[in-house]
């Protein structure tokens, strides 16, 4: 599935979502219902945003590069600490680990006319997110691994439990769903701002309170708009031969911003020291 990807009407399904249309009532609509659904859940989800065919060549990029994707595992708590403190109680949930592995293809190592890229870079993009989100302006990330990339799962792979360190918000989109497993959960406001709730995030790492949380049906295709910072939220564990692909969005507050290039070498491997492939 090859073709032309570099055009925003090739890629995003505009008939349902006229992002180039500032001024039509569907996309208003959209908009304030994504709102809302921030508002009290923390997350929402555009079913079918972008179109069958654009998916397909996302899907083919993600795999022809495998080989290339970065393996990360590691043993970390909610706070993506992986090292305990001996300071507190082994009930705390600083010192409550899990395990979480997934494989991760840079910004760099997709093709120019990704469909990725496309949806990414467009302006309406942006200016659609923004108002969903409730900020005047975003940016584009800046650095050459960070702004779109690839989640793959493969089978045994999760990312346990655990709270955004800083993301304001968090935008991903299904590209293709595994044979099991792989489903995204979150909790609501599991912690505010003036307070960690300890107590209860304990509780419900340890298994008391796993009611609480909420299944997000998606399916390929699906943009999710979340708040991870307050909500803790994972992806189960995938079980079977069929990958679980998801494309992941950075947007900024300000023009400019570059990754941190101790964590680029984390998440994105030993590789990096080296610089970016060639497109």
């Amino acid at each position: 599935m090859r073709g032309d990807f570099t055009q925003p009407q090739k890629v995003i399904n505009l008939d349902t979502y006229p992002l180039d249309q500032r001024d039509s009532p569907t996309r208003r609509a959209v908009i304030d219902r994504c709102r809302r659904e921030l508002e009290a859940q923390q997350y929402c989800v555009l079913p079918n945003f972008i179109l069958s065919t654009a998916r397909q060549r996302a899907v083919e990029d993600a795999l022809e590069r495998q080989e290339q994707a970065h393996h990360i595992s590691s043993r970390r708590n909610c706070y993506l600490q992986r090292q305990p403190d001996p300071a507190l109680p082994a009930d705390h949930p600083r010192n409550i680990f899990m395990e979480a592995s997934s494989r991760m293809i840079a910004y760099d190592l997709l093709p120019d006319d990704s469909p990725l890229k496309t949806l990414y870079h467009w302006d309406e993009t942006r200016a659609f997110i923004a108002e969903i989100v409730g900020v005047k302006e975003l940016f584009d990330n800046e650095d050459p691994y960070q702004p779109v990339n690839t989640l793959c799962f493969h089978d045994g792979d999760r990312s346990s439990w655990h709270f955004d360190s800083c993301n304001a918000f968090t935008v991903t989109l299904m590209l293709q769903a595994p044979e099991g497993g792989g489903d995204f959960e979150i909790v609501p406001n599991a912690r505010s701002d003036d307070d960690q709730n300890h107590a209860y995030v304990a509780s419900f790492l340890q298994g008391k309170r796993s009611g609480d949380a909420i299944r997000v049906s998606r399916e390929p295709g699906a943009l999710c708009i979340f708040r991870g910072c307050n909500s803790l939220h994972r992806v189960s564990p995938v079980s079977g031969n069929t990958r679980r692909l998801m494309g992941v969005f950075v947007y900024e507050n300000e023009p400019g911003v570059i990754g941190d290039p101790e964590v680029n070498e984390t998440v994105y491997g030993a590789r990096v020291t080296a610089g970016p492939a060639a497109s």
